[in-house]
Order: C-alpha cells, then structure tokens, then sequence
C-alpha cells in the first residue's frame, strides 16, 4: 500500500499541498481527481522525491520510500520523460537497464510491451518521429518494463485516441488485476468512474473526498432522476421542495433531489400515467460528486 500523509508544500506564496493524504491499496486502482492546479501533480512526484515536502510523509507497504522502493514503482509524467532522439527499443531497454534487469530481459520485455501497445514495427524509431498519442503510449511501456509494483501515473490518457484509451485501460486493468497498485489522474470523470474502484479528489492542495466510489455514491445526500417527458417541464420542475437543480438537455430532464425528501409532489408532477417516456432513479455521478466536493 502506497500512504501520503499530511504532505505539504509551499512555493512562496503559493500552497501547493495542504496536508494532503490519501492511500492506494495494491490490487486496486485510484483516480486522482482535482481541478488545474490543484496540487496533483506535486503530491504525485512527491512519491519519487521529485519534490521537497515541507512537511509529511510518503510510505510503501508502511516504510518510508527510498530509492530501492522506488525502483520497483513505475512513472509516468504528464510532460514527456522520454529522450526524443533515441530509437524507441534501445530506449526502452536502457531504462529497464536502470531498473536492475539484465539486458536480454530488459530486450524482451521492450518487444513484449511495443507489441502489447501496437508499435513492435516502430522499436528502431526514434521517439520524435512518432505521433503524440503513439509516444504516449511508448511513455506508457517506460513505466511498465520492468513490471512495477506500483504505477503512479500523470494524464495517461492525454491525446489518445479512442483505440488507444481502450488500450491503456485494459493494461491498466491488467495491471492492477495482477496485484500492482495503480494511481492515475485525470480529467476525464466518466472514464475514471469505469475503471477505478477508489477516488481521491484534491482541491487548493487538500483532499476535499476520498474512498470507494460505490459507497461515495451511496453516501452521498442526493439522488438523481433521469426523465424523458413529451413536453418540457423544467420551471415547475425546478420550484418543487425537494428538488435541488433541473437540467433539461432538450431530451431528458435531470432532477437532483435531497434523499429523505417528500417526492409525492414531483411525481404528481411527472405524471407517470402517460406523459413520462423513460425514468430512471439512481446514485449521483462521479462528475456530480466532483462537481459537489470542489464547488459546493
């Protein structure tokens, strides 16, 4: 397990990290949430003592991390890591070189991971000659050579193609499945929702919400109403006690309401005999949770 602890960081006036905790239980994968600026990308190279915390600690399986530690982690940056000269395969098998392997193990686990990401007729290119999504993904085979016990990853699905996010989610799975611990962050809410059973959202350098998002869902004080009606109702709709917000896409409308309220009312309103195409009643979004704990 990889635990942050009150990690903070100052740079002059700015607060980058304020206090920030969190932990990534090996077998799982978290999503690091937050909006531009918020302070992920400090608590993530923080793991790799590419930051010098004011204060806090970052521990693995309860140890402080070092630099034996650190060589069983994988990294991927948000900028690239990568040196944009250097044939992809000799590259890839010098940074699994770093990491302790022999070079006939570092030589094939380069092969296996080009052709796993779809570029094994590209390992005698050099890095600048390939798109932005394909390097990429070669930023990807960087931090997976030498098989990681955790990977801590920075926007990997930035600039990837459909094609290619299926790619990088399915590895992840993969991963994660096989026992690593993965952190990655993201914009992307919906996609972070699919493929992560735990989230950490961060806001001004502090963790605002945090834990397994079945049960961040469950707990939370809302549900949410999806309605396809025949006509348009979202004044009347808006102005009901139990309702919070109302969103009508031209198509559906969806109603936010307060759990434990009186929705007698609203379904009077609907008035599910005939008027009412499609209904569905669940648990808030990721994004609506997001958008909750950062804004609300």
């Amino acid at each position: 397990m990889l635990e942050l602890s009150r990690l903070s960081k100052r740079y002059g006036e700015v607060l980058a990290l304020d206090k920030c905790t969190f932990r990534v239980e090996r077998g799982r994968m978290l999503g690091f949430l937050g909006p531009n600026g918020a302070g992920k990308t400090t608590a993530m190279r923080s793991v790799f003592n590419l930051v010098r915390l004011d204060e806090g600690s970052v521990t693995w399986r309860g140890r402080p991390v070092g630099q034996s530690e650190r060589l069983r982690f994988g990294y991927m940056p948000e900028q690239r890591g990568l040196y944009p000269k250097m044939k992809i395969g000799k590259q890839l098998t010098y940074l699994g070189r770093i990491h302790g392997m022999s070079a006939a193990e570092a030589g094939a686990a380069a092969e296996r991971w080009l052709e796993e990401l779809g570029l094994s007729d590209r390992i005698g290119d050099p890095l600048e000659k390939l798109s932005h999504g394909n390097q990429q993904r070669v930023q990807l085979a960087a931090a997976l050579i030498h098989d990681p016990e955790l990977l801590v990853l920075d926007e990997p699905f930035s600039g990837l193609d459909p094609f290619g996010v299926e790619t990088m989610a399915e590895i992840l799975r993969s991963r994660a499945a096989a026992g690593a611990a993965v952190v990655f962050s993201s914009h992307q809410l919906d996609m972070v929702e699919d493929l992560c059973q735990d989230v950490a959202i961060i806001n001004r350098g502090r963790v605002v919400m945090g834990g397994e998002v079945r049960q961040l869902k469950m707990d939370s004080p809302y549900w949410v109403i999806e309605v396809e009606m025949r006509t348009a109702d979202t004044e009347r709709l808006s102005r009901l006690d139990a309702v919070v917000s109302v969103d009508f896409d031209g198509y559906r409308h969806r109603i936010v309401v307060r759990k434990g309220g009186d929705l007698s009312e609203l379904v009077s309103r609907l008035d599910l005999g005939g008027d009412v195409r499609h209904f569905t009643f669940s648990a808030p979004s990721l994004s609506e949770l997001f958008r909750e704990a950062v804004m609300g």
